[in-house]
């Protein structure tokens, strides 16, 4: 970006990254890291080439593991693939988060390797209508990471606030101008952001803060990584320039309810199988990206998340009891909780958890109360969630919604998109008026 762009975006973080933050998880770097988030088991919803496996499976396979304070999750690099796809994991938190500070320490991720599609991110429950954020993904040999928002209509942003470089400026996934599901992106520019050249460097440190005005993304290096983050008190307003900062035409507590958190490894599929051949050095090596995936196990003997630390912030300055009840609550409210929620403000500006409700109650509970207060939300839909397990959830959602909303198909969790700049490929869900879905 334009020098005078970066010089202007640190008077914008000064502005608006001001929160004092404290510490609401600290995810364990032991085996009970794994109960903190469901394994997806599923037929993968981007048509990956990749059998997703459960937790037992998984442990007994070596594709998951704790051991000297780092978590480790990976794919299988031994065995020539069955027809359903190479062996991996995906899971997703059991608790939703609204608002805040997440901060992932990795001494090593997957990616730079042909065929795979490697993210961490967050996602809404009712996509897109809920949000979701794509903190780490990439595909095949990409060297530098990419970091998209996709929405429903109405959310924009503009080329200013962040030192990466612009992909496209429309959230919304139906946005005309734009590649189907592409989404705004904005891509690091820094070779050591992703894949091979982060494993290089020792790893580092990617923090995504939330806030009602702007979601950013900062990617700090090993060697220099901010003293304040090191000693458990993180302040972004005193950090350099971040690599994303998705702001502009945008209300964002409109568009970002509460998030579960992600990590996956899938392959070939609507991404990097649609642009095998685009890569010359991917194409040499097998006539599709299938072919390769499953022939050639040990190439993805570095396909794999090291895992330091996953900590995630709330602002002190909020009141995490009120944001919870309106968040958190039975899909059918007692009166009581009812009455406590209808005093939240709209814009809540708090993590918040509770592990005895299930995210998908949670999402629906908040929806309701941003509607009564929130006109831009109201006329989209009404209902009410249950259950416990999907895509970190399995909830019965019984509701109607307006012409042209989305639900996930099938049975599937919300889908991810993103795009290669101009020739880069999107996947995402299927639309229709009126749902009744799992999700």
């Amino acid at each position: 970006m334009r020098s005078t762009t970066v010089l202007s975006s640190l008077a914008l973080w000064t502005s608006i990254s001001a929160a004092t933050y404290v510490l609401e998880d600290e995810y364990s770097m032991t085996d009970a890291f794994f109960d903190d988030f469901t394994f997806y088991t599923a037929t993968d919803p981007t048509d990956g080439y990749v059998d997703y496996v459960d937790q037992s499976t998984a442990s007994s396979a070596g594709l998951i593991s704790a051991t000297d304070g780092t978590v480790y999750i990976g794919v299988d690099s031994t065995n020539v693939a069955s027809s359903s796809g190479r062996q991996s994991v995906r899971l997703t938190s059991n608790k939703a988060y609204l608002h805040g500070l997440v901060i992932l320490d990795l001494a090593h991720m997957p990616g730079g390797v042909c065929g795979t599609w490697p993210a961490f991110w967050m996602v809404g429950s009712d996509w897109p209508t809920d949000g979701e954020i794509d903190i780490i993904e990439g595909v095949n040999t990409q060297t530098m990471n990419q970091m998209t928002l996709h929405t429903s209509d109405g959310c924009s942003i503009v080329d200013s606030g962040f030192a990466g470089e612009l992909v496209s400026d429309n959230c919304y996934v139906d946005a005309s101008g734009q590649s189907s599901n592409e989404g705004c992106a904005i891509e690091s520019t820094l070779t050591d952001s992703y894949g091979t050249g982060f494993n290089a460097a020792g790893g580092g440190v990617y923090a995504m803060e939330w806030t009602s005005s702007a979601i950013s993304v900062w990617y700090f290096p090993s060697s220099s990584i901010p003293s304040d983050i090191t000693a458990g008190s993180p302040d972004p307003s005193t950090w350099s320039t971040p690599q994303a900062s998705f702001a502009g035409d945008c209300d964002i507590d409109s568009h970002f309810l509460a998030q579960n958190i992600v990590f996956d490894i899938t392959f070939c599929g609507d991404w990097a199988g649609d642009v095998w051949s685009d890569y010359s050095t991917c194409a040499a090596l097998a006539s599709t990206c299938d072919d390769y995936v499953a022939n050639y196990p040990s190439a993805f003997n570095e396909t794999y998340w090291s895992i330091n630390s996953l900590k995630v912030y709330s602002s002190s300055s909020s009141s995490a009891a009120a944001t919870s009840a309106a968040v958190y609550g039975s899909a059918a409210l007692s009166s009581s909780a009812a009455a406590a929620a209808a005093t939240v403000p709209a814009n809540p500006s708090t993590f918040v958890s509770a592990p005895s409700v299930t995210a998908a109650a949670a999402t629906t509970t908040a929806a309701a109360a941003t509607s009564a207060t929130d006109p831009a939300s109201q006329g989209q839909g009404q209902g009410q969630g249950q259950g416990q397990g999907s895509h970190g959830f399995q909830g019965e959602f019984h509701g109607d919604y307006s012409a042209g909303s989305h639900m996930p198909r099938d049975i599937q969790p919300p889908l991810r998109r993103s795009s290669v700049q101009k020739m880069r490929k999107t996947r995402r869900g299927y639309g229709h008026g009126h749902g009744h879905g799992h999700f």
